[in-house]
C-alpha cells in the first residue's frame, strides 16, 4: 500500500517537473528580445517567473530525490523474499536415474534404422 502511495507521488513529481521546466524560459532567450520577442515572457513578471518557477522546480526536484530513496529503501527491505529465477534454476534435482549412471558412460543412441539382426543378415528392405 505504501509502496503503490509512493509510486503516485514519484510519477506526479515527474510530471510536476516536466512541466515546469518546459514553463522556463532558457538563458539565450533575451537575445530574442531586440526582434519583438520581449512581450511574451511578462507573464508572471519581469522577475517573478524565474524566481518562483524555479524555486517550485527545487521543491519538486527534492520531492523527487527522496521519493527515489525511500522506494529503494523500501524494495530492499521487503518482508517477502522473492526468488530470482538463479535461485530457482540451483534448486532443480536431477533425474532419477542420472545417479546410478557414470559420469564415463557414453550417453545413449538416439533411435536410427532398425539393428541387425543377431546372424549378421540385414533385415529384409520393403518392397514398394
Amino acid at each position: 500500500m505504501l509502496h503503490d502511495i509512493l509510486v503516485v507521488i514519484q510519477i506526479l513529481s515527474a510530471i510536476c517537473i516536466l512541466i515546469l521546466v518546459m514553463l522556463q524560459r532558457g538563458k539565450g532567450a533575451e537575445a530574442g528580445a531586440g526582434f519583438g520577442a520581449g512581450a511574451s515572457g511578462t507573464v508572471f513578471g519581469a522577475r517573478g517567473a524565474t524566481t518562483a518557477l524555479s524555486r517550485a522546480t527545487a521543491v519538486f526536484a527534492a520531492i523527487f530525490m527522496l521519493n527515489s530513496l525511500a522506494l529503494t529503501y523500501l524494495s530492499t527491505r521487503s518482508h517477502e523474499q522473492k526468488a530470482s529465477i538463479l535461485d530457482i534454476a540451483g534448486q532443480t534435482q536431477a533425474p532419477a536415474g542420472a545417479a546410478h549412471r557414470s559420469n564415463l558412460a557414453p550417453p545413449p543412441a538416439p533411435h536410427s534404422a532398425p539393428a541387425a539382426a543377431p546372424g549378421g543378415s540385414a533385415p529384409p528392405k520393403p518392397q514398394k
